[in-house]
């Protein structure tokens, strides 16, 4: 059973999803927020497996709430929900260490796959946003300070044999005891390889490396 906390600010969607969500027989819904706060709250005391984010938000809004309960709570997943597909929403949730990025038009059949998938390890995209988000990757930060240049994402013939597979491996949703099994390496060399592909592809997570993986390489 995968355990769900809805955080939206409008009570009817909140009301909605939960609905049709319970209709899944491996989904429960353990909890609703309606700002990032009470999410923070609610992810402490209920441990969810997986949080549906919506962005805007009174109090705190879910990019804040996204980059707390990834950096506190690593065990919980979190997938934003929303209705806003801009470049910047997208890029600075993924930042934040969201596992997925939806949009709330998008059939329910597909969503709870889409949470089966992210709580199994994969990132989940809607359609179209890819080219939005690898080109967020490649642009300066939201808030730059004096010497920080834009960024660039490398070629991936930049990148060596070993940690092309390793990059590969990721984009297929492994955990690193996966990939040290599959590549017959130790589990400590596999964390050395995904640390040295985040700072060689400038990327600040799990989640970001497997995009890259799915957009460079056909896995």
């Amino acid at each position: 059973m995968i355990s769900l906390l809805l955080v939206d600010d409008q009570q009817l969607i909140c009301q909605g999803l939960k609905a049709m969500l319970s209709l899944e027989s491996d989904l429960e819904v353990v909890g609703i927020a309606h700002n990032g706060k009470a999410a923070l709250e609610q992810v402490e005391a209920l441990q969810p497996d997986v949080v549906l984010m919506d962005l805007k938000m009174p109090v705190m809004d879910g990019r804040e709430a996204t980059r707390l309960i990834c950096q506190s709570f690593p065990n919980t997943s979190v997938l934003v929900l929303t209705t806003f597909d801009d470049d910047g929403y997208i890029v600075d949730a993924m930042r934040a260490g969201a596992k997925g990025y939806l949009l709330k038009d998008m059939p329910s059949e597909e969503l709870a796959q889409a949470i089966r998938l992210v709580r199994s390890g994969y990132t989940q995209l809607a359609p179209g946003l890819m080219d939005k988000l690898m080109t967020g990757f490649g642009a300066a930060p939201t808030t730059p300070t004096p010497t920080t240049q834009p960024s660039k994402l490398p070629d991936l013939a930049q990148l060596t044999p070993r940690e092309q597979e390793v990059l590969r491996l990721i984009g297929k949703g492994l955990t690193n005891r996966d990939i040290a099994q599959q590549l017959f390496i130790s589990e400590g060399t596999v964390k050395t390889h995904v640390t040295h592909l985040l700072n060689r592809l400038n990327l600040r997570n799990r989640s970001q490396l497997a995009i890259y993986a799915n957009s460079a390489i056909a896995t």
